[in-house]
């Protein structure tokens, strides 16, 4: 059984049971990589401030680098009497360096290592994560570019409600992955503060340089108060409400995709590889990967809700309940990517079924605002007009028409302002085109829209190189 760091302490040895029941190696020790190249500026930062010989940093880094390279072969052994990552790499730096590696502790606790550790895969992810993100706007945006001639109904309270682009409902969900990335982008100020040099809880009595630390690492900001930088976990917090925000856009597109492929709606047909079959009956296709995506979110909201709830009642400063942060911010990581990935690869591919589209956008009395709105247009104030717009609608439910399909006599039984000129003014196509307001679906609106998209898009794209 491995020497523990707080031996001279205690009288008795850790139970095996307690070693397997407090170990976190099998979820922590992803963050290997982030582990070492924090350790390996923490050495140069001792070096540099003469609290260890430069002779010891050399050998400490080559050791560190060493077990790296092992880590990344497969050749390295985890256990659990080694509790966590920094544990085992301590123990194996002990093995390439000596006596050395005990004094690559100094000036740190685990408590801030771990801080650090979290931060570093964090900045990561979330640039991987924004940059998953645009591409999935380009995929938006691309389908809505070829696509903008096509109409369906636009609905409210699941009711059809009126005409509008196809194109235009997709620049919706550009819309919202598009604010998804600015709050990840923005999440960055708070993630990006190196927590190094707080130790356990007070800070340290030796003079370290922690700017240099960060300099090192690449942190913009150095965390200002030593008990806050060891207990906070707001950046894991907010992240996870950001990837719940993501994913309940994620979901919200999946409904629509599971309906519109529906046999009700028929308005898509998803790829055969992007969908799956029925065990018993030969005629289903399945909507497997958006069902999936809209299950998934319940998932990532229930991670953020265990984060936030173990967190809610801790005292200053660092818990042992706070090992609990890290598997449901992998797991949120890992769902999030996933969910887009899939969707970039799986959007381009949906055939879209105009002439269905068009004949539900051309039914239900659609049109009955803009027959309320051509009567304001006539003088009548808008509330008069939707009460002449609604009888007149009751009145084609009775005689099984559409609004339009009534005749110019029957119109102006509820109105004598209304004249032939309506009829050009109730099809889809105008009732679109005359939608001019900025944020309106006609067509000079969605292209401009889609031309902005591309240009922000190719613009970022450009900046990330």
């Amino acid at each position: 059984m491995s020497k523990k760091p707080w031996d001279g302490r205690f009288s008795e040895m850790t139970e095996r049971s307690v070693e397997q029941f407090t170990s976190s190696i099998d979820v922590d020790k992803r963050l290997f990589s982030y582990d070492i190249d924090g350790s390996i500026a923490h050495c140069k930062m001792l070096a540099k401030m003469s609290i260890i010989k430069a002779d010891e940093a050399d050998v400490l880094i080559q050791g560190l680098g060493a077990i790296k390279r092992e880590i990344d072969r497969g050749e390295f052994v985890f256990e659990d009497s080694l509790e966590d990552i920094h544990m085992h790499i301590e123990d194996r730096l002990t093995e390439h360096a000596g006596k050395a590696a005990q004094k690559l502790h100094t000036a740190r606790s685990r408590n801030d290592q771990v801080a650090l550790d979290v931060r570093m895969y964090l900045k990561d992810e979330v640039l991987n994560i924004t940059k998953g993100l645009q591409e999935l706007r380009r995929v938006i945006v691309k389908l809505a570019k070829d696509n903008t001639d096509i109409i369906l109904p636009g609905y409210t309270h699941m009711q059809r409600g009126q005409p509008v682009l196809f194109a235009h409902h997709l620049m919706a969900y550009n819309e919202m992955f598009s604010r998804d990335a600015e709050r990840l982008s923005d999440s960055l100020k708070r993630i990006d503060v190196m927590p190094l040099g707080s130790a356990a809880l007070a800070g340290t009595t030796y003079p370290i340089n922690r700017e240099y630390t960060a300099e090192l690492l690449n942190f913009s900001k150095v965390s200002g108060n030593s008990m806050d930088s060891v207990a906070d976990r707001d950046f894991i917090i907010e992240f996870q409400a950001i990837a719940s925000i993501c994913m309940m856009h994620l979901s919200r597109i999946s409904e629509e995709l599971v309906i519109w492929s529906s046999s009700e709606f028929d308005f898509i047909e998803l790829p055969d590889s992007f969908a799956t079959g029925s065990s018993i009956m030969p005629q289903k296709k399945n909507p497997d990967v958006p069902e999936l995506v809209r299950g998934k979110t319940g998932r990532v909201y229930g991670n953020l809700i265990n984060v936030l709830t173990m967190m809610k009642a801790l005292p200053l400063t660092y818990n042992r309940d706070m090992q609990e942060d890290k598997e449901p911010l992998f797991d949120t990581v890992g769902v999030l990517k996933a969910c887009i990935g899939i969707y970039i690869e799986m959007l381009p591919r949906i055939q879209v079924n105009k002439d269905i589209m068009l004949k539900a956008a051309s039914e239900g009395f659609l049109n009955a605002t803009d027959f309320a709105d051509y009567l304001v247009s006539k003088g009548m104030s808008f509330r008069e007009a939707h009460d002449c717009a609604g009888k007149a609608v009751s009145f084609a439910i009775e005689n099984k028409k559409e609004l339009h399909e009534l005749t110019l006599k029957e119109l102006k039984g509820f109105s004598k302002t209304v004249k032939k000129e309506i009829f050009d003014l109730l099809t889809p196509e105008q009732m679109i085109e005359r939608r001019k307001a900025l944020g309106g679906t006609a067509s000079e609106n969605v292209k401009a829209a889609i031309k902005k998209a591309e240009k922000e898009l190719a613009k970022r794209k450009k900046s990330k190189r």
